[in-house]
């Protein structure tokens, strides 16, 4: 089934698929950033994968493009699984947010933003959701020191 969606996903994007991988029967597809909302849409209400069960960052630190977010899509209904996956790179990692699509995406993409620090255009509340406010930096990422930051991490008040 999931062959059948990426051949209508190809016919309607063709230019913004970049790659389709299958591996032990789940299949990945690269896409372009620029697009992510309108294949989202279209995986939601043409192919029937109508719930984002993650959301997450990746660092390819030493690669370009840099930063990976991947999208676990899950069809309820015919309990197929799709892994969407868009390159992000390092001097603007930004990406559309899909919250809008899903409103499951609204936490892991304000995780995704703390963690790794990949912004969501358009997001409605893109804030601090694991990190302390004033915290300085990115810990997911693999250049982030070991040790914490060199200043102080936490820069609010201790109460």
């Amino acid at each position: 089934m999931s062959q059948a969606v990426v051949a209508k996903l190809r016919e309607a994007f063709s230019a913004d698929v970049l790659d389709v991988k299958e591996y032990r029967g789940e299949v990945t597809v690269t896409v372009k950033k620029e697009e992510i909302v309108a294949i989202c849409q279209f995986l939601k209400d043409e192919a029937g994968y109508n719930f984002l069960c993650d959301l997450c960052g990746v660092d390819y630190l030493g690669q370009q493009p840099r930063f990976m977010v991947v999208y676990n899509l899950y069809n309820i209904t015919t309990k197929e699984r799709l892994r969407v996956k868009v390159p992000v790179e390092e001097e603007n990692p930004r990406v559309d947010t899909v919250s809008t699509v899903w409103s499951t995406a609204n936490w892991p993409e304000r995780e995704c933003w703390d963690l790794m620090g990949i912004s969501f255009n358009n997001h409605p509340d893109l804030r601090r959701i694991l990190m302390a406010e004033g915290w300085v930096g990115h810990p997911l990422r693999k250049d982030y020191p070991l040790q914490g930051p060199d200043r102080e991490p936490y820069q609010g008040r201790l109460s």
